[in-house]
């Protein structure tokens, strides 16, 4: 494959990315989204290409304006990344990326997202049925956040009542761009992301408007509650596979080749290449 660094323009930073082309015509195009906090060269959107390019796709793997957690793009005054995303601003970023490829000549585009990526992959498959497959690695359930919350510890656990209120106030006070730290992941944040967060589509109602295939991946250590693999599959209105992955955490440690031949199989079989 031959691989090249890309810049896709928004209205505000660039989304930085790699574009991996298979030596032979391309069958179709992927659009990789990364998890929170993470981007396009760690995770699924690192280890996936090869083979993907193998079956003859080409394979965008972009970071999105909310990657890592905090970091600096071309100067000291504006900062970026994940403690500064909105819901609405990662939705953005997938058109962006879409239109990107469009102008590659690729017009639907695979989706495969990890996490948050996977949940963002879900709301976009819905915005465009004409998506010919969905690949679902460990998405979230979105949802109302403030109990799963307190449920798993993750984004302010028990505490995270007391921190909407402090997020609430810091934005009435015009400080809703101000950091404040989290007791778990994602460790840091600001006042206007918290909240935002705090109230998500729902990944398993948002499966009714889903008519592409899907295979939605999990692995045995991850809550069910949390990556709803089998609710999906219920309430989707297309087909959709679900594979349970044995000894497998979020991250897909030391399973790597397991996801990649899962991914490879299925997709030889839904799209027949």
């Amino acid at each position: 494959m031959h691989t090249e660094l890309v810049s896709i323009e928004t209205d505000t930073v660039p989304l930085d990315g790699a574009w991996y082309v298979p030596d032979g015509d391309a069958v179709g195009a992927v659009m990789l989204c990364h998890g929170n906090t993470m981007n396009f060269y760690t995770g699924a959107p690192r280890f996936l290409p090869p083979v993907l390019t193998e079956l003859g796709f080409a394979c965008l793997a972009f970071n999105r304006r909310g990657h890592d957690i905090l970091t600096i793009r071309n100067n000291k005054e504006h900062p970026v990344g994940a403690a500064l995303q909105t819901t609405e601003e990662a939705f953005a970023d997938n058109e962006y990326a879409a239109s990107w490829l469009k102008e590659k000549g690729f017009d639907a585009p695979i989706l495969i997202g990890h996490s948050n990526g996977g949940f963002l992959a879900v709301q976009h498959a819905a915005r465009h049925p004409e998506t010919p497959a969905l690949v679902l690695l460990s998405a979230h359930a979105g949802g109302n956040r403030e109990k799963r919350a307190i449920n798993t510890g993750f984004q302010g656990g028990k505490k995270t009542p007391e921190l909407i209120a402090k997020a609430e106030k810091m934005i009435a006070e015009g400080r809703g761009d101000e950091l404040m730290l989290l007791p778990a992941w994602i460790f840091i944040t600001t006042a206007k992301s918290y909240i935002d967060r705090q109230s998500l589509p729902d990944t398993v109602e948002t499966a009714s408007q889903i008519t592409c295939p899907v295979l939605y991946i999990r692995g045995d250590l991850e809550r069910r509650d949390s990556y709803p693999a089998e609710d999906f599959a219920e309430n989707c209105a297309g087909p959709c596979d679900v594979e349970i992955v044995a000894s497998c955490d979020h991250f897909y440690n030391d399973c790597e080749q397991v996801i990649i031949n899962l991914v490879s199989s299925w997709l030889k079989k839904a799209l027949s290449v």
